[in-house]
């Protein structure tokens, strides 16, 4: 009796586990950029003296959907969407370089280029700073150009060119501030083939129905294996009365 209601109270633990991986899709369904979380049931064998006869069914996360999500038409200057495979290189909060997708700019008070999140956005020598301007303007290739304030239209300037990499899916983990970053520490190089689009954002990727049909189908697994819990429990109590009896 004890061994069904391990697996059946390992199973519930963990479809819970995948409940919550589901969830966070399904709050992530209108964020810029979002790439949808992928998650799968694994047999790990519980290490121990004894037979080894007993498994935790464990929920792993197995990487992210690397679809790309619908462009969304802004006509702002400042948003972006990266064409295809590529990241945009931003500060993370520790000070290392993370990857993003999300690309609704923004401008700090001082003329900081960021991120939703308020990362700053890396150029060819570092964070990007822009100057005070009456018109921006970001190229294919991420060259930000502007007209500085007081000037007529023809005396538009380059100001620096937005880090746009694309390294090998492999070598990128994600960290807890929300950005992807290289597994080794280290930063990704320019890469000049990755391009992108102005006055447009990229939405997520998640499929907010797929996602509902599988929260549907883990509440109905999860409910089996509660039922399971109860049924071992019921045949254990009338074992014990069956020799309490005898």
């Amino acid at each position: 009796m004890d061994r069904s209601v391990y697996v059946a109270m390992t199973g519930a633990t963990q479809i819970m586990r995948a409940q919550e991986a589901v969830s966070h899709n399904l709050a992530n369904a209108s964020t810029v950029g979002f790439k949808s979380q992928l998650s799968a049931f694994q047999s790990v064998p519980v290490l121990g003296q004894g037979a080894g006869s007993r498994i935790n069914a464990v929920a792993q996360g197995v990487g992210q959907d690397g679809g790309q999500g619908a462009p969304i038409d802004t006509g702002r200057s400042l948003d972006i969407s990266v064409r295809g495979d590529g990241w945009i290189a931003v500060q993370a909060p520790d000070g290392t370089e993370g990857y993003t997708r999300a690309g609704d700019l923004q401008l700090t008070a001082d003329g900081g280029l960021t991120d939703s999140r308020g990362n700053p956005v890396m150029g060819g020598s570092g964070p990007i700073t822009i100057p005070p301007a009456t018109d921006i303007s970001i190229g294919a290739d991420g060259t930000i150009s502007s007209v500085p304030q007081g000037e007529g239209p023809n005396a538009l300037a380059i100001i620096d060119r937005i880090k746009l990499v694309n390294p090998d899916p492999a070598q990128l983990t994600q960290g807890a501030d929300g950005l992807m970053h290289m597994a080794d520490g280290g930063a990704a190089g320019l890469d000049d083939t990755v391009t992108i689009a102005s006055g447009q954002l990229e939405g997520s990727n998640v499929n907010p129905s797929t996602e509902l049909v599988k929260m549907i189908a883990l509440s109905r697994q999860y409910d089996m294996q509660v039922k399971s819990i109860k049924t071992s429990e019921d045949n254990a109590d009338s074992a014990l009365k069956l020799l309490q009896s005898s």
